[in-house]
């Protein structure tokens, strides 16, 4: 197994490699079949025969990795008991494959060459388990899928259901793959295999600044601001250094509004301990305040700062994006 010496790139070759061995490649007949701008992602490949028919690439989203039966939530939407939410690079492939193969066939080759290049099998379901309904459970829309073929609308009466979630890690990051292959109720179509995989990684960040007019117009309508711009890793109270731009923008507020005295509270989310993320949150705002004083020359006696933890969220805990608006400082004017 490659070591964290090796780069990107060989791990890739890696992979590559271990999935040519298992069968799931080989020259593609009828290539030019295949949807305009698709291709094949490079650490996994497709099973010999099979055309693409959707295809999407998205640099950095969100996605819902399904890890658990399926049952309804209160509002009867069909979910999965368990689930993780990643964010990173985004690929999802959806294939038409060979008529004459089983969908088991199908899901148990591309079973066997993950788990020989190192995923580990987080959950699976056969069709017993799964259900005719997985592939609504999942986050699965062929529709988003750019330029779908129409032979490939199978998916919209499934049977046969099959489904694995695995997870690898690279030093680049972890990935993760959700894998749904299933038959269709009317004979005439074939087997359909849905191949999403996550590659999580940093996102890029100061795409989007908030400057000191609308942090200041802010304040003005409410007394208060929250700022999104200011990067901690988790668990810590140093500032990262992406986020210069934001607190630049503090400073030059400060320096047009010499009269302007603020409040600097640290919030959390609910991950961990109740006192840890309360001493956390405090510790970030001081890290704020410090950096305004030092490296920007504000004086300290026009700052405060407080922390209370995950005492006031403005959405819920119980998701990732929900925890993500929770996590930030907010300027109060005293």
């Amino acid at each position: 197994m490659p070591n964290g010496r090796h780069s990107k790139e060989s791990w890739i070759a890696f992979f590559f490699v271990l999935a040519l061995g298992f069968w799931i490649t080989g020259a593609v007949s009828a290539q030019e079949q295949d949807i305009e701008g698709s291709q094949d992602h490079p650490m996994i490949s497709r099973y010999q025969g099979s055309l693409a028919d959707g295809y999407e690439v998205r640099e950095y989203d969100r996605f819902v990795l399904a890890l658990g039966k399926p049952t309804r939530d209160e509002a009867g939407k069909r979910v999965a008991e368990k689930t993780q939410e990643l964010e990173g690079k985004v690929t999802r492939i959806l294939y038409s494959t060979p008529g004459d193969r089983s969908a088991f066939e199908i899901f148990r080759n591309y079973e066997i060459a993950l788990q020989g290049a190192g995923f580990t099998v987080l959950y699976k379901c056969l069709p017993a388990e799964c259900g005719e309904y997985y592939p609504f459970v999942i986050s699965w829309n062929t529709r988003n899928l750019a330029k779908i073929n129409p032979r490939n609308s199978n998916l919209s009466l499934p049977k046969e259901v099959h489904y694995l979630a695995a997870k690898a890690a690279t030093p680049e990051g972890n990935v993760y793959v959700s894998l749904l292959v299933a038959m269709d109720k009317r004979a005439t179509y074939s087997p359909a295999t849905l191949l999403e995989v996550i590659e999580t990684k940093e996102m890029d960040t100061g795409m989007v600044t908030v400057n000191a007019d609308a942090i200041g117009e802010g304040i003005d309508a409410t007394g208060h601001m929250a700022i999104y711009g200011i990067y901690f890793d988790t668990g810590s109270s140093e500032i990262k250094p992406e986020s210069a731009s934001t607190l630049e923008e503090i400073a030059k507020l400060l320096s047009q509004r010499a009269e302007l005295k603020l409040l600097v509270v640290g919030h959390t989310d609910n991950q961990g301990e109740y006192d840890f993320n309360l001493n956390l949150s405090r510790r970030r705002a001081d890290s704020v305040v410090k950096d305004l004083a030092s490296n920007h020359g504000i004086a300290a006696t026009r700052l405060r700062a407080a922390g209370v933890g995950y005492l006031s969220p403005v959405a819920t805990n119980d998701t990732e994006e929900g925890r993500s608006r929770n996590r930030r400082v907010e300027l109060v004017k005293q």
